[in-house]
């Protein structure tokens, strides 16, 4: 395997469209999230994971939404868009209305739809996602497993469990680690030692390291990534080296601003990916802009006057 990007050409441009489409929606839904916080408006807690868009758009694209299970972490928002499209569910979700994707009673961090999952565990996801994994290819359904973690995770014993797992059963589930450098507000030097990539090598898992700047380089990676897990039913390992641009959380950024200015300038994968299809076809990249942004207008409008959700929903019945 290498970190060769797909060709930008070898792309229909509806396929180039829809993946710019994908990186804009989230960068605007979740900017649109902090906006809303500010305001008092949000039920719970939000992580965005603005800066880190080409992640979660160049994975989730190279798996097949019909069948593989996906599991995500706290910073979720940006997987879940990409998988399901459905800004209005999660809006609805994060402002605790009953219209919500699980009726307004996960918030942020616990989402669920077809075949995602997440919860705000740190690591736990890990474990449910090897054993649905290796569920699948008991049931030889041909799915794999994708599970994304953030390297503050790679603190947590149970990761380290169900890399071995992974491993020992030859459970066919891609692990996809964002590493962006900051656990909450610890840089990783801080603490960890050693290199991740011998950590997961120790288990006999492949492991490919590659910078996540570009959706293309990440769409490429990952294509080849989930046919070879898929095609030798075992675990594979990529580590995303990625940025976040915003905060852990809301405004907890200790980062100096020298610094940050200095990542949203170099590392920004929707900017980048933009100015690519500037270059080709701008009048699209335009229309597609301004049809995403009456849509989500209408979504926060929606969203605010739909009903809250009741305690009681909880045992009524199914959330939508």
């Amino acid at each position: 395997m290498d970190g060769q990007p797909l060709d930008l050409l070898e792309l229909a441009g509806s396929r180039k469209l829809d993946l710019y489409r994908q990186l804009y929606t989230i960068r605007r839904v979740e900017e649109s999230l902090l906006a809303l916080f500010s305001q008092g408006l949000l039920s719970g807690t939000v992580h965005t994971c603005i800066g880190q868009e080409a992640c979660g758009v160049g994975v989730v694209n190279a798996l097949d939404r019909t069948r593989d299970v996906i599991w995500s972490n706290h910073r979720s928002h940006g997987h879940f868009l990409a998988y399901s499209d459905d800004m209005e569910g999660l809006l609805a979700e994060i402002l605790g209305k009953s219209t919500g994707v699980c009726g307004g009673i996960g918030g942020s961090q616990h989402l669920h739809t077809g075949a995602f999952y997440s919860n705000g565990v740190l690591g736990g996801t890990i474990p449910c996602a090897v054993g649905s994994a290796w569920a699948e290819k008991l049931r030889g359904t041909g799915a794999i497993g994708c599970v994304f973690l953030g390297d503050g995770a790679m603190a947590e014993g149970a990761v380290y469990e169900g890399l071995n797992m992974a491993s020992l059963w030859n459970v066919p589930l891609l692990f996809v680690l964002e590493h962006n450098g900051q656990a909450q507000s610890t840089p990783t030097r801080y603490e960890h030692v050693g290199s991740f990539e011998d950590r997961v090598r120790s288990f006999d898992i492949e492991v490919e390291t590659l910078n996540a700047d570009e959706v293309m380089v990440v769409l490429g990676a990952a294509t080849r990534a989930v046919k070879q897990v898929r095609r030798r039913n075992r675990p594979l390992f990529l580590i995303l080296h990625t940025h976040r641009l915003c905060a852990h959380s809301k405004g907890d950024d200790h980062r100096p601003e020298e610094e940050l200015q200095e990542i949203r300038r170099l590392h920004d994968p929707v900017a980048n990916f933009r100015q690519q299809l500037m270059a080709l076809d701008p009048s699209a990249v335009t229309a597609s802009e301004a049809a995403l942004e009456t849509r989500l207008q209408q979504a926060i409008v929606a969203a605010q006057a739909a009903h809250p959700r009741d305690s009681n929903d909880f045992f009524a019945g199914e959330p939508r």
